[in-house]
């Protein structure tokens, strides 16, 4: 079976930027979520969609940082946020039809959910300054 926790720190060099290195450690738990769907479970579908969707989230952020303006900025943590949503989305469906199990899901998906209050709350501070 395909462990879908990590013990690592990949950004140990880089400077702290929390939202960035969750998402980042995110979208390293949904790519072995996608090869464990495909290779154990055999879904393919779903586990292209949550793969999309869940690496989209670190990408978007990594956007973000290299914005252009804040608009800029607020727009491609916007579009993180939406894929945040979607990946708790594909999450649940997975959890309730039972391809996944539920300890596995609540730990995905509480992950998923602090992305998602980590990026309201930067969005709406960022757009009050």
């Amino acid at each position: 079976m395909i462990s879908l926790h990590l013990d690592i720190k990949p950004l140990a060099k880089m400077k702290e930027n929390v939202i960035r290195d969750k998402s980042y450690l995110f979208a390293l738990r949904i790519m072995k979520l996608h090869l464990f769907l495909s290779k154990e479970r055999r879904e393919y579908r779903l586990s292209s969609q949550i793969l999309r969707s869940g690496t989209s989230i670190g990408a978007n952020v990594e956007e973000a940082i290299g914005g252009i303006s804040k608009k800029d900025f607020i727009n491609k943590l916007s579009i993180s946020y939406k894929e945040a949503r979607e990946t708790s989305y594909w999450l649940r469906l997975l959890r309730d039809t039972s391809i996944l199990d539920k300890k596995l899901a609540y730990s995905l998906l509480n992950d998923c959910d602090e992305l998602l209050r980590i990026l309201y709350a930067i969005i709406n501070s960022s757009r009050s300054k």
